[in-house]
């Protein structure tokens, strides 16, 4: 294993990019996010590269998203505000097949990175879900409405606004997973879904993978940064953030009732 906290190994023509950052249950940083970025890309342009698995170490997370303390230090903002976060828009736009694999919690970010990529492979014990609500991070643009392409509008509002929890075996059902299974055969079956993307024509692929990326283009016009200037340009500044990761990093309820 890597001391690094983002890697990438690249193996029988199958580049995984891992978030090795068990610890904070593979949430990102900044620099992590960056990093994420540049290995996408490298994995991309690299031609005994076909498919690209994105993963966390260890069974406890897939990844959870930003780090709350790394956000909570960025200055009353996101952590994201003054980030190019383009790794969703990456992914979509990686002329490559993109797997996630995911073993644990897929929340916040890391869910939404997850339902980004073209499959999604999960071990059984794995918990899907949004957060930014429930923490005070205003994701929006098309990592949320691209979720409705995923689950239809009713349930990707459910996801998006509730924050609720998702068993792998209702995310299968819901969409946002392609295969469950056991954890102790989870590499087995990304191998499988590798293998038989391997065996298709790389060309065809891509011309699959640009269709549907045409079909997204509409949403794809619009970020969190534009959504945030939008619908509430002073919001970094009202203490509502800084709430919810506070009250996150206390384990307690936030109380938004002065925001309403």
């Amino acid at each position: 294993m890597s001391d690094k906290e983002v890697y990438l190994e690249v193996k029988d023509y199958v580049a995984t990019i891992t978030i090795n950052r068990p610890k904070q249950l593979n949430a990102f940083t900044g620099d992590n996010i960056v990093e994420m970025q540049r290995l996408l890309d490298v994995a991309a342009n690299d031609r005994k590269v076909g498919v690209i698995v994105l993963t966390g170490t260890g069974d406890r997370a897939f990844c959870v998203g930003g780090d709350v303390n790394w956000e909570k230090g960025s200055g009353g903002k996101s952590g994201l505000e003054d980030l190019n976060f383009t790794f969703n828009r990456q992914i979509v736009e990686c002329p490559k097949p993109v797997i996630a694999r995911v073993s644990g919690y897929a929340i916040g970010g890391g869910h939404h990175i997850a339902y980004f990529c073209d499959l999604t492979v999960a071990a059984d014990h794995s918990i899907f879900g949004q957060n930014g609500p429930r923490v005070g991070s205003p994701a929006g643009g098309y990592i949320v409405s691209h979720a409705a392409n995923v689950l239809g509008h009713k349930r990707a509002r459910e996801l998006w606004m509730l924050c609720r929890r998702y068993t792998a075996q209702q995310a299968l059902e819901w969409g946002l997973a392609n295969s469950v299974v056991p954890k102790e055969k989870l590499d087995e079956e990304v191998r499988k879904f590798a293998d038989e993307l391997l065996a298709l024509s790389p060309t065809c692929l891509r011309i699959l993978k640009r269709s549907f990326y045409h079909h997204m283009a509409p949403i794809m016009q619009r970020d969190m940064k534009e959504l945030i200037e939008e619908v509430a340009p002073n919001y970094f500044e009202t203490g509502e953030q800084m709430e919810g990761a506070t009250a996150f990093l206390e384990k307690r309820k936030p109380d938004f009732s002065r925001f309403r």
